[in-house]
């Protein structure tokens, strides 16, 4: 019996110690690269159209991560792509980013987010790829898809001040930008779907608390769906990090949603 409970305590002790080390190799090895694909049925009958979003790749330099990330897109099938800002931060990682992206096989619509700004790389290049895949990159513009069945509407992250673009009736109707507090701008708008990034669902998230950081222009909004007074807004948790490379109970995603 004495040796049971020796062997007991140290087993509990041993718990104790390696438990810290165990959640920190998760966060810092495993979680940033374990991508996963979380569904979003968003249509009310029978859905017409499935495309994905995804934010916030941060690329810098895993070309590996981004292929994957790629491939896996790719596997879906999705009638069109859309992405919500920051692509990069450093413009030295933007030209291996644009050929990563290029071999995405359906149109592909994004904004710009705030790095992608303070990055100071000229827009041109990923205009040019982006209307390679099919799509278009938004500027504070419309486009309709290819079938002509849904409008995209892109924000940039300079028109906060501007009045919002409304819906078109007749068609289907997504929002796309990059910050998700933006949302109480866009007054009595209302559009079937909207999608935004900026927040990367914190990053660490703490059990019963939620993200320990969240950047300005996030509010509420910090990850997954909200309803709104303007539709139904989803925030994704981002594909890359920021500041320091862990994840914590907020793992990298792709988001398939049916509208």
């Amino acid at each position: 019996m004495k040796v049971c409970k020796v062997n007991r305590r140290r087993f509990i002790l041993a718990g104790l110690l390696l438990s810290p080390c165990m959640l920190y190799a998760d966060a810092r090895w495993i979680e940033p690269s374990w991508l996963k694909v979380r569904r979003l049925p968003l249509a009310k009958e029978e859905p017409s159209h499935r495309l994905i979003h995804f934010t916030d790749l941060h690329h810098k330099g895993d070309r590996a991560y981004g292929e994957a990330m790629v491939k896996t897109i790719n596997s879906l099938s999705p009638d069109f792509v859309c992405f919500t800002g920051d692509l990069i931060e450093d413009g030295a990682h933007l030209a291996e980013a644009l050929e990563i992206l290029s071999e995405i096989k359906s149109p592909l619509y994004g904004v710009p987010g705030n790095h992608d700004y303070w990055s100071k790389v000229p827009f041109d290049g990923i205009t040019k790829i982006f209307a390679a895949t099919g799509g278009g990159w938004l500027l504070d513009q419309q486009v309709r898809t290819q079938d002509g069945k849904v409008n995209i509407i892109g924000a940039s992250c300079l028109s906060a001040t501007q009045p919002p673009m409304p819906a078109v009736p007749g068609v289907k109707n997504i929002f796309l930008m990059h910050y998700p507090a933006w949302v109480k701008k866009l007054g009595h708008h209302r559009y079937d779907v909207l999608l935004a990034g900026h927040s990367h669902g914190g990053q660490v998230r703490i059990p019963f608390y939620g993200p320990v950081v969240v950047p300005f222009g996030v509010d509420e909004f910090d990850l997954g769906l909200f309803q709104t007074p303007c539709g139904p807004l989803y925030v994704g948790s981002g594909i890359g990090w920021f500041l320091w490379p862990m994840r914590f109970r907020c793992r990298p995603e792709i988001t398939v949603i049916e509208i």
